[in-house]
């Protein structure tokens, strides 16, 4: 069973900043090289905590801001096979309202081949919920990370296999 998508943070950040300085030097070396790195280090945390967990830099000099690891563009994979959730998207959209405030827009999304997911776009950015991983394209606040941990418990703690 996943961990709480909080601790799951939590553990990586931790990671990041005892490898603060060793990411610093390798940066100034190759920004390629400290990509790898950092991703690396959220496998190993993810490997911890049963899921696999993914840093993202859509903007390629975002890679540069070290204190910007972990606290954005994260993307967790539970079970990349799932093709349905174990509970309604109504249930999922309406938690997003709930959780992440009256500006979260939910709506169904990559709906094809079987398959479902729902994208819930907030002022800062939008939330990828499919059934076996879940993409934070945003800065991860309180409200997300309370989000996040609901989706742990709710989708990706029940075996919908």
């Amino acid at each position: 069973m996943p961990a709480p998508f909080g601790s799951i943070l939590d553990d990586l950040k931790r990671n990041i900043d005892l490898n603060r300085d060793a990411l610093a030097t390798i940066l100034r070396r190759s920004p390629n090289l400290a990509y790898k790195k950092v991703n690396e280090l959220a496998a190993f945390a993810g490997s911890r905590h049963g899921v696999e967990l993914q840093l993202h830099f859509p903007l390629a000099d975002k890679i540069s801001d070290i204190d910007s690891y972990g606290t954005e563009n994260v993307g967790i994979v539970v079970d990349k096979f799932r093709k349905t959730f174990p509970v309604s998207r109504e249930e999922v959209k309406k938690k997003a309202v709930e959780l992440l405030g009256d500006s979260a827009r939910p709506q169904d999304a990559y709906m094809y081949e079987g398959k479902e997911g729902v994208r819930v776009v907030i002022p800062k950015g939008r939330i990828e919920i499919l059934p076996g991983s879940v993409h934070f394209w945003c800065k991860i606040d309180k409200s997300v990370v309370s989000f996040a941990d609901w989706l742990m418990q709710n989708i990706y703690a029940i075996d919908g296999k």
